[in-house]
């Protein structure tokens, strides 16, 4: 470029705001990809908390139903939840004050994706007490 051409270009107000433009949109693009992140983690949230309720409700009906059943209805409840990522259902069988109960706990370990890079992975675990009596 010869010199008159870039103190053109330098003066001109299209090109300035070209360049604030590209310098702008990257980190724009990144914002909003973190927002939807986080929407996905609610939303995950949600979804683990909705699973472990429905396996807790489940648990406190009578007669009471196997470990199996109670997984397999956690499982199936966690529909809005990747199955890669998602733990196998934790039982725990116990007493409090001569009443029985069940801790039902739900693990989930999704990776973060953001535009241009791979972020972590977290985990997410609910844990719910259902008392048996």
């Amino acid at each position: 470029m010869t010199g008159s051409a870039i103190r053109r270009w330098r003066d001109c107000a299209r090109a300035s705001a070209a360049a604030e433009f590209a310098l702008a949109v990257p980190l724009l693009v990144m914002f909003l990809a973190g927002i939807a992140q986080l929407g996905i983690l609610f939303a995950a949230n949600a979804g683990l908390q909705q699973a472990v309720g429905e396996g807790a409700r489940l648990a406190t009906i009578y007669p009471l139903p196997s470990d199996a059943t109670i997984k397999t209805r956690i499982q199936n409840a966690a529909v809005a939840l990747n199955a890669n990522y998602l733990d196998t259902p934790t039982l725990t069988h116990g007493t409090s004050n001569g009443v029985p109960y069940v801790d039902i706990s739900l693990t989930y370990h999704p990776k973060l994706n953001f535009v241009l890079f791979a972020g972590p992975q977290i985990t997410m675990t609910r844990t719910r007490r259902a008392y048996t009596n």
